[in-house]
């Protein structure tokens, strides 16, 4: 993560938090966790524990600002692994925010990341097909019943996938989307299909 730093020029330290924080959800939250935006991804890294040593070794929040810019804007230099591993899954698309919107997520996450020092990873419980869909897939999906707008995958209410199709998709993934297999339970795999299948295109 830190090696991003200093690609593309500094910040201007005018970011606006507050718009950084509703892009970050929207744009971000689906696959990086961030306690301070109430996302939990895990494609990506966790960001609390990302700069959670870096706060703890005197960064100053300037330093952890171009850090962040700097990924947002030249991401994709990681090896990736798979569920099995403890590598990343997927490197994030290039300028997924861009200009003043990218500084507004680079303020708020500088604001916010690891101020609480390292997070304790929490496996989701819930069966419910509704809050596994908005805790790990709303970010990167578009889907009404659920109030998410992510635009990195399908908008899934004019995509409207059949259950099969749904199911298949959560348990391998594919393209910037890891499989959920091994991470979610089959039965939580079962619930978000049909939650999904059942609920896109209805509003």
């Amino acid at each position: 993560m830190l090696a991003g730093c200093g690609t593309g020029g500094r910040a201007t330290g005018q970011g606006d938090q507050e718009a950084g924080r509703t892009l970050f959800a929207s744009k971000c939250g689906g696959c990086h966790t961030l306690a301070a935006a109430g996302t939990s991804g895990t494609v990506g890294p966790n960001l609390d524990d990302s700069f959670a040593q870096a706060r703890a070794d005197g960064f100053k929040e300037s330093a952890i600002e171009d850090i962040v810019l700097g990924q947002i804007r030249n991401p994709g230099q990681y090896a990736t692994g798979n569920n099995a591993s403890n590598e990343l899954q997927a490197n994030m698309p290039a300028n997924l925010v861009r200009g003043k919107d990218a500084e507004d997520v680079a303020a708020f996450v500088a604001a916010n990341a690891g101020k609480n020092g390292f997070s304790e990873s929490q496996q989701l419980a819930s069966n419910d097909g509704k809050t596994i869909f908005k805790a790990k897939c709303g970010g990167c999906h578009t889907l009404a019943d659920a109030g998410t707008n992510g635009t990195q995958g399908p908008n899934l209410d004019a995509l409207m996938p059949p259950l099969s199709v749904v199911q298949h998709q959560v348990e391998v993934g594919g393209g910037i989307m890891p499989a959920f297999k091994g991470t979610l339970t089959a039965k939580q795999i079962a619930a978000v299909a049909r939650y999904v299948s059942s609920a896109a295109g209805k509003k």
